[in-house]
């Protein structure tokens, strides 16, 4: 079976860091795991090519090639899904879709003509997929009824097929579920709240894969809660602390955890033994009633301002997660964030108004209460609210633009990063040293140019650089990247603001004969 997988587009997100990825040459942060993982679950006599959408386009030669196309994405990658489909039905190619947004919206995958369904987790529904092939039926729908696989016979992923030189970093995943609640979330929908992990010497396979074919640099733990089960995750730690050594550490890894990482002295020291340096957060919200409302409470264990702090003094750097128009929320919760990641000195905040995912808690508290708006998933950081809040959506936006606006005000930026990377703890590890590549010398050469020199920033960037380089010069290699990253939020910023009043209007326009809110209320 000559198999076509095509990764879909994204839009222009939070993540995307177009401004930054140009300046070192390469188009995309992270590949697609989830498909190069399909590849190595389907039968190996199978033939493969991959297209990641936002690297490249489709070539003729391979449309004409494919027997199936394969296709995953998340909800926010639907408008170029659909597209796809669309285009392999017009050649006459089957399509099989999964991943995240067919497995919670079959409806809108069976309604753009998809043939075959492959529903939940891959390595339940992907066999399924092969035997109805194998029996001729051309189409189908596979689902696990509720089955969660264990992912210690998870196989490598096929890292060969990916175009490596577009990445920015690599990826790999040792877990998947969540032990929390938080009613927003769709990751216990997906996977359950049982984290189930891959034993330590399979995820030391996967990074010897990588390692045997040449990648050296980021790799990202894709986990949505890297210490879900944390007896596991430090048996982990205590391998990759061994494999890191030996191979002189080759990978810098990033991940996503819960705030409750700040209360396990031991994970933190096993993460830096390994060369983790960042780690995203959930953080929310700093308003403790939103945070009972959504069932958030692992981040109510203490406080939250400590926390973060004892993390980010030991040498992890927070990204942290904000959310606005938590029901009940009083006025003024942009300034709020703004003003926690102030105190804090958070540089990379991610920010998005409340979306109800499908299938969450919450969309199915919404939808008994009657205030879903929308059903279909088209959801990204610059999507207005899909229901209606307990305050005007026109409040909520606004203090989103604005809060937004704030955080990623270039010199507002410039001097958070630099008030965060005073405190920052120093890395525990020291790769051996190596001439830096020409193209990160050129980047470094154009942030200068256009921070230090070209802008009103320049007095700012020359004095906090020069003060680093005195007072914490261990991290001053990190500190020069987050401040390359003020390229795609100056630009960035501007989208938000710009999609949002768009949307604004169009909403008003659909409702203008009376405000939503007034009938809730």
């Amino acid at each position: 079976m000559r198999s076509l997988l095509i990764y879909p587009l994204f839009p222009k997100t939070f993540w995307s860091y177009e401004k930054i990825l140009e300046l070192v040459n390469v188009k995309v942060l992270l590949p697609p795991l989830g498909l190069i993982t399909v590849a190595a679950i389907l039968p190996q006599d199978w033939e493969f090519k991959l297209v990641d959408r936002n690297i490249r386009e489709v070539t003729e030669a391979e449309w004409a090639w494919a027997e199936v196309v394969i296709l995953s994405a998340m909800i926010v990658q639907k408008p170029d899904m659909v597209d796809l489909i669309e285009e392999a039905k017009r050649r006459g190619i089957p399509v099989a879709v999964g991943g995240p947004y067919p497995s919670a919206l079959p409806q809108e995958m069976r309604a753009a003509g998809a043939d075959y369904l492959i529903l939940d987790e891959g390595e339940v529904t992907l066999p399924m997929f092969v035997e109805a092939l194998e029996r001729g039926e051309t189409s189908g729908e596979f689902t696990s009824g509720g089955e969660k696989p264990d992912v210690t016979a998870t196989p490598i992923p096929r890292y060969d097929l990916l175009e490596r030189n577009a990445y920015d970093s690599m990826s790999v995943q040792f877990s998947r579920g969540c032990p929390f609640q938080c009613e927003f979330c769709d990751i216990i929908v997906l996977y359950g709240r049982k984290a189930r992990t891959k034993e330590p010497e399979q995820l030391i396979a996967e990074l010897q894969a990588l390692y045997d074919i040449g990648w050296r640099g980021g790799v990202f733990m894709v986990d949505d809660n890297f210490i879900g089960n944390k007896r596991n995750v430090k048996l982990l730690l205590q391998a990759l602390k061994v494999w890191q050594e030996e191979h002189n550490y080759p990978f810098r890894f990033d991940t996503e955890a819960s705030l409750d990482l700040a209360q396990e002295d031991d994970l933190i020291d096993l993460m830096l033994d390994c060369n983790f340096a960042a780690v995203f957060m959930g953080i929310e919200t700093p308003d403790t009633e939103s945070l009972k409302l959504t069932q958030k409470f692992q981040n109510m264990r203490s406080p939250l301002l400590e926390s973060i702090d004892k993390v980010t003094n030991a040498g992890l750097r927070v990204i942290a997660g904000f959310i606005i128009g938590f029901d009940g929320e009083k006025p003024g919760a942009g300034q709020r964030i703004v003003e926690f990641a102030e105190v804090t000195g958070i540089p990379t905040t991610t920010f998005a108004m409340l979306q109800a995912l499908p299938n969450t808690a919450l969309w199915h508290r919404l939808e008994r209460e009657g205030r879903l708006r929308e059903k279909d998933g088209n959801i990204n950081q610059t999507t207005l609210m899909n229901f209606v809040p307990t305050r005007p959506v026109d409040e909520i936006a606004q203090e989103y633009i604005d809060a937004f606006d704030q955080l990623y005000e270039p010199h507002q930026y410039l001097d958070r990063v630099y008030r965060y990377f005073l405190k920052l703890g120093p890395p525990r590890v020291k790769p051996p040293f190596k001439l830096p590549e020409w193209v990160a010398v050129r980047a470094l050469t154009t942030v200068v140019w256009r921070q230090g020199i070209k802008r009103s920033t320049r007095w700012k960037f020359w004095h906090h650089l020069f003060s680093m380089l005195r007072r914490n010069p261990a991290v001053a290699e990190q500190y020069l990247v987050l401040c390359a990253h003020n390229e795609h939020f100056m630009e960035y910023r501007e989208i938000v603001r710009q999609q949002i009043e768009a949307q604004l209007a169009e909403y008003h326009r659909l409702n203008s004969e009376e405000p939503v809110y007034e009938k809730v209320a």
